[in-house]
């Protein structure tokens, strides 16, 4: 068996649109220090540095080989992933595997974005599609997204204020957590009369773009109790691909199974998870969208099919609620895009620890799980633990 790894340190920076205050490389810095001083350590400590971005929308190739010095990775192994809207969260998994082949006792794994220098993501996404054969609806990930959240009410029974409330309840909890970007005191009829996208999806349901950077110091078993009081151990984590785009599967008159499913159902198998809303304390999902949270709960087996916007009306996802999800604000509020994933992890590494401040769960967090996102229905789910034993 491989050796057991912890998060031991957690860094952010503050999230916002625009950082013209500092470089790419001192933005990174920041996500960086912070990690290294919450794990009470320096960069000699670390055995390996890992750098990670979404290369096509920072305008750049391989910028982890300019950041050697703002990441401390001189002369130090490590390497760079980019796996589109997953990136941050194949990141987390990447340190994981240095810290658990027992190679390395102490890794760092930073991910980052920085939005507000390069030319728009969404023009990336759309012209990088044939015009004749690819880009039939011309939108990208959000002609993609709007289908499937038609999708969602057709089949659920649920209406466009549904979508509406659940980005409200995004914004109260990002409205708590100081490194979130969007941070609105918005209503549902300020959601409902913002500017149509591509129906049903409105302005303010979608994810904004975001510039910041996220850092994780990983530790072994024998490393992580001696560094903190507070690990918070990765119990286990899935990545699933599937042989279908997600375009297919928002169209398909005969949907195929998600990724989501297929990840969670493996992944609650396999540590005895019957009951996802009981034996869990909270959820940070990766949500692109406000409707997307709501479908996927459903998908992740959260919650039965059309019960989602349900449970929405009852408060069962408020941060007060049965089952928080998305306590820091989730996607929809902050999304520096090659670290999005990854803050999933740190946030809800932060819930067990109990050291998310304002937008802390009511409820004691025990074991959470965070999810990743991207391309092609491409999932990512992670079962992070307060006690190995849990």
């Amino acid at each position: 068996m491989g050796e057991r790894v912890a998060i031991v340190g957690i860094g952010q920076t503050q999230h916002r649109r625009r950082r013209p205050d500092v470089s790419l490389g001192e933005m990174v810095n920041e996500a960086v220090r912070a990690a290294l001083e919450d794990a009470g350590l320096t960069l000699k400590d670390m055995d390996a540095v890992l750098c990670s971005d979404m290369d096509f929308f920072e305008g750049d190739y391989l910028s982890n080989e300019m950041l050697a010095d703002s990441v401390g990775s001189y002369l130090k192994p490590g390497l760079k992933v980019n796996t589109g809207g997953t990136t941050g969260g194949t990141a987390a998994i990447a340190g994981w595997y240095h810290v658990a082949s027992g190679l390395f006792d102490t890794v760092l794994t930073v991910a980052y974005q920085k939005l507000d220098e390069p030319i728009a993501s969404t023009a990336c996404m759309i012209t990088c599609y044939d015009p004749l054969y690819d880009r039939d609806f011309g939108t990208g990930a959000i002609g993609v997204l709007a289908q499937m959240a038609l999708r969602y009410m057709a089949t659920s029974g649920c209406s466009e204020e549904h979508g509406a409330m659940i980005r409200v309840k995004s914004d109260k909890n990002a409205r708590r957590n100081p490194n979130a970007h969007l941070r609105l005191n918005i209503s549902v009829e300020d959601v409902m009369n913002s500017r149509m996208v591509t129906y049903p999806l409105r302005l303010l349901h979608i994810c904004p773009d975001s510039a910041g950077a996220c850092a994780l110091v990983l530790a072994s078993e024998k490393k992580a109790n001696k560094i903190t009081n507070k690990p918070v151990w990765i119990k286990d984590h899935i990545t699933v691909h599937r042989g279908y785009s997600a375009l297919a599967s928002a169209v398909s008159a005969i949907p195929s199974e998600q990724s989501h499913t297929v990840a969670a159902r493996k992944l609650f198998a396999r540590n005895g998870i019957a009951n996802p809303r009981k034996e869990l304390q909270t959820f940070e999902i990766y949500d692109p969208t406000s409707w997307a949270e709501l479908e996927w709960l459903e998908d992740f087996m959260v919650c039965e099919k059309g019960e989602a916007w349900k449970l929405l009306e009852k408060g069962v996802w408020d941060l007060e609620g049965e089952f928080p999800v998305n306590p820091s604000g989730g996607v929809v509020c902050t999304n520096p895009i090659g670290a999005t994933a990854m803050i999933r992890v740190a946030e809800a590494a932060l819930q067990i620890r109990g050291d998310a401040g304002e937008h802390q769960a009511t409820r004691e967090v025990k074991r959470a799980i965070a999810s990743s996102w991207g391309g092609s229905s491409w999932s990512i789910l992670f079962l992070l633990t307060k006690s190995l034993y849990d």
